[in-house]
This record gives C-alpha cells, sequence and structure tokens, in this order.
C-alpha cells in the first residue's frame, strides 16, 4: 500500500509540475518548493549524473514516476490547456494571480526557519524580482519567431541554447521556462512541433530531439549549483525565490501580450475574480493532498 501510495504521490507532483511549466509566467519548481519535494527534486537530478551507483538508482527511480506524471501532463497541455491560454487568457491569468498570491504565504511559512533573522538576505529577494521583471520586458521587445520548420546548422544551435537555459529556469520556482522560450521566440514553434510529433509528423524529430538534449546538458551543469545554494545559502535562495514569485505576478499580467496575436496586459476590466478565487482555492486543495499524502501509514 506505502508504495501505491508513493508512486501516486510522486505521479501527482510530476502531473502539477508540468501543467506549470507550459504556461508562461508559472514554473513548475513553484509547485515543487509548494508541495515539499523541492530539495529531493534537485537532488536526485543531481545524484542522477553525479552520485555513486545506489544514488542514481534512487534518483533514477523517484524521477521515473515524477516523470511518468509530468508527461501526462504536459501532453494534456499542448493538446487541451494550450487552448485555453489563447481563448480563454484573461480568465486563466486571473487563475494563476490567485495561485502565486495564495502559495507565497505557505512558502514562507514551509521556510520560516531559513527566513527569520535573517533579513539582510532582502537583497536577494529584490534581485528575484528584477530578474523576473526583467525577463518579462525583454520578452515584451522580443519579436523574435525562429522558423523551425527548415533547420539549419545556426537553428539547431540556437535551439540547443536555449533550451540549455530554459531548463533553468523551469526548475526555480517563480522564473517560468516557458517565459524564456518566448523570449527566444521559441514557445510557439516549440509547442508546435510537440503538437506536430503527436500527429504523427515525424519531421519535427530532429528539432525535438536537439531540444532535448539542451534541457539535458542544462541539467547537467546548472542543478549541482542550486544544491549547493540551498546546502550551504538557504536562505538567500529561498528570500530570492519569494522574490521571483512576486515578479512572476507582473509577468503573468503581461502573459495576454505574448499571443500570436497579442491582447492588452491583464487590467482591473479583465480581471475575473472567479478563477482568481479559483486558483486560491486551487493551492488550498494542492496544501491538503500534500498533507494527506505525506500522512504516515
Amino acid at each position: 500500500m506505502k508504495k501505491v501510495k508513493d508512486y501516486i504521490t510522486n505521479m501527482f507532483n510530476g502531473f502539477c509540475m508540468a501543467l506549470a511549466d507550459s504556461v508562461p509566467g508559472v514554473s513548475g519548481g513553484t509547485i515543487a518548493f509548494l508541495l515539499g519535494f523541492y530539495d529531493q527534486f534537485i537532488n536526485s537530478l543531481d545524484d542522477l549524473f553525479r552520485g555513486k551507483l545506489e544514488m542514481k538508482k534512487n534518483a533514477l527511480i523517484f524521477l521515473i514516476k515524477l516523470g511518468m506524471g509530468w508527461v501526462i501532463g504536459f501532453l494534456l497541455s499542448a493538446t487541451i490547456l494550450s487552448n485555453l491560454f489563447t481563448t480563454k487568457i484573461y480568465a486563466m491569468s486571473s487563475l494563476f494571480i490567485g495561485f502565486i498570491i495564495a502559495a507565497i504565504p505557505l512558502i514562507v511559512k514551509q521556510e520560516l526557519d531559513s527566513l527569520k533573522g535573517h533579513y539582510t538576505n532582502i537583497i536577494f529577494a529584490l534581485l528575484g524580482l528584477g530578474l523576473v521583471i526583467g525577463i518579462t520586458l525583454l520578452n515584451a521587445n522580443s519579436s523574435l519567431n525562429i522558423d523551425i520548420t527548415k533547420p539549419n546548422v545556426f537553428t539547431y544551435l540556437y535551439v540547443f541554447i536555449a533550451a540549455s537555459i530554459a531548463i533553468t529556469a523551469m526548475v526555480l520556482p517563480g522564473i517560468s521556462g516557458s517565459t524564456l522560450l518566448l523570449v527566444f521566440g521559441l514557445y510557439i514553434p516549440i509547442m508546435g512541433a510537440i503538437k506536430s510529433f503527436l500527429t504523427l509528423d515525424f519531421s519535427v524529430v530532429p528539432i525535438l530531439f536537439v531540444f532535448g538534449i539542451g534541457i539535458l546538458f542544462g541539467i547537467i551543469f546548472f542543478v549541482k549549483l542550486i544544491r549547493l545554494g540551498l546546502k550551504h545559502h538557504r536562505s538567500a535562495i529561498c528570500y530570492a525565490i519569494l522574490g521571483m514569485m512576486i515578479g512572476s505576478l507582473y509577468s503573468i499580467v503581461m502573459g495576454p501580450t505574448t499571443l500570436d496575436e497579442p491582447l492588452s496586459a491583464l487590467n482591473l476590466k479583465t480581471f475575473d475574480i472567479i478563477f482568481f478565487i479559483l486558483g486560491i482555492l486551487v493551492i488550498a486543495l494542492l496544501e491538503s493532498v500534500k498533507k494527506i499524502m505525506t500522512t504516515k501509514e
């Protein structure tokens, strides 16, 4: 029974991460931090490439279970939910604002020991805030839209580098990898390639393969830094994460401007209070699920 519960828990966690990762302005790392498995996630990624044999084995088992849920969630996002972020962008933006606002106090409570008494580290919160807002402004001023239908050597290299950088954002709470892909002009092309692959169009396989190798490269070289940071400078990292989460609110507000046919940024007239409350309820539900899943047999 314990093993079944463990599988369900990790698949659920991966599923929720994927839903967040696929949305510009929201990070799967935020979900991992909120649900309390962020350290295990980062450590497992690092152990998979640098740990001893037993550590590699345990990491692989954990990541497979997490990955199964992630794949299901991402396929759902790519095939169904992606349409909602086009047709119901203001409702979705309102929902994720509620999501982030409700998540912040829970993370503060969870990391209170790391935050309390280290108030000079607020500077890292400001740096995190500035980083996310800066990336969002870059996205707003970016007119890039890379054509991957006829890739050349430059295209492959560009996709590889962009994927390496974007994956670092996907594992960091508060920074959206999808937003970075938008900055690089690759979010729509890559999502389109995934949809094409799901309809058995294998012409996109080479570009998706390069994208995947870029993600792997980014994980190998960046995750170790996060792990060391959490181990030796946890307070500073936690403050930075909170700053990035606050900054992500601005990213979400600006989300409608990143569509194929840009719309005005979210404002008081387009703000949807019902979806905002729903976002808060989603966090409450996730917190309840976390307590149930972590209850000892």
